[in-house]
């Protein structure tokens, strides 16, 4: 199986924090190996730093191998621990497609990986001949978030899956707001192509934004390597609590709560249509949408001097005068309607 990790970390040992050894062994264990404070105080221990329970109830509910799952703080981490753990600073490359998630290129900065850039199409689609023609040995990673943020469509999967069999590279599908579309995941197709890397997140349909949790879903070669470069203890014992209570009891509330915000997402849309200051609102899979307005600035300004911060978009490639607007709860949106309605 190819290796992509950067070559000085290949023979690079894992760091065995105090507690890994030890994690499967239950709680009858006299635990005098971290320094940790031994009395019964609520989170004196370390957390599981394989977090091998939260691993296996995920694989069960994504039906993915515990050891093709990688978890971090934040699918954020997860983009920087790939840049750090498979580009070589300096040399090898990293593709996006703008107008794209801004964390791709600060992750690149970060870690002083030059970034190589095809613009999307002006219907926000791959461009997929320039693409083809682009690639080049030493690009590393592709960095591809479908539905796309800050545009809220999806890319053709073909157009995905042609791009995947030509990279030399990991191509790292970021499918954030994945539960709001209804194609199917790159996980369906995944094992065809090993080079995919899919990223998901407890953040956005998952309602736990603030519990900071990323997944990342890959061969078992390239999650060996993330492993590689994760620190010790990167998820804490809240976060995995809430997350596997999440897996295990809170899917059919989660379910309820798309099926919502996708019919808040249409209502809200068809409204704002007839607008005269709408120039135009792109189709969105995900939990919010991107419209054209004939003065960005001042429609925000004027949103924001009603109580509602919405998003500036103007600064993306080809998106001019835009304006990106997450689907709050009916509420929320029955005021964003009557304010938009009543803007001059």
């Amino acid at each position: 199986m190819k290796t992509y990790l950067r070559k000085h970390l290949q023979k690079h040992a894992i760091y065995q924090s105090a507690r890994q050894e030890f994690s499967e062994n239950g709680n009858d264990l006299i635990l005098l190996d971290a320094n940790e404070n031994p009395f019964d105080w609520p989170y004196n221990r370390y957390p599981d730093p394989l977090q091998l329970k939260l691993r296996k109830a995920i694989s069960a509910w994504r039906n993915v191998p515990p050891s093709q799952i990688y978890l971090g703080n934040g699918s954020d981490e997860i983009i920087n621990q790939l840049v750090l753990g498979f580009c070589e600073p300096k040399e090898e490359k990293i593709l996006i497609c703008p107008p794209t998630f801004g964390m791709y290129k600060v992750a690149a900065e970060l870690f002083q990986v030059p970034l190589y850039q095809v613009p999307l199409t002006p219907q926000f689609q791959l461009d997929v001949p320039t693409i083809l023609q682009s690639i080049k040995s030493d690009m590393k990673l592709f960095f591809l978030p479908t539905p796309n943020n800050p545009t809220g469509n999806r890319f053709k999967t073909e157009d995905i899956q042609k791009i995947a069999a030509a990279f030399p590279g990991i191509v790292v599908v970021d499918e954030a707001y994945a539960e709001f579309s209804p194609e199917a995941s790159a996980l369906s197709w995944q094992s065809e192509y090993p080079n995919i890397v899919v990223l998901q997140t407890f953040s956005k349909a998952q309602g736990m934004a603030g519990a900071r949790l990323g997944m990342a879903f890959g061969s078992e070669n390239i999650i060996d390597g993330l492993l590689k470069v994760k620190a010790p203890y990167n998820l804490n014992s809240l976060t995995l609590e809430a997350a596997l209570d999440q897996v295990e009891n809170q899917q059919g509330r989660v379910r309820e709560m798309v099926a919502l915000l996708t019919k808040e997402r249409k209502r809200v849309i068809n409204a704002l249509e007839s607008l005269p200051y709408v120039e135009s609102i792109f189709p969105s899979d995900a939990n919010f949408f991107m419209l054209r307005v004939d003065d960005s600035r001042l429609r925000y300004n004027q949103l924001i001097e009603n109580n509602i911060v919405v998003r500036q978009a103007s600064h993306y490639l080809g998106c001019e005068n835009c304006l990106r607007i997450s689907v709050g709860a009916p509420s929320e949106n029955d005021k964003l309607l009557q304010v938009m309605n009543n803007l001059k």
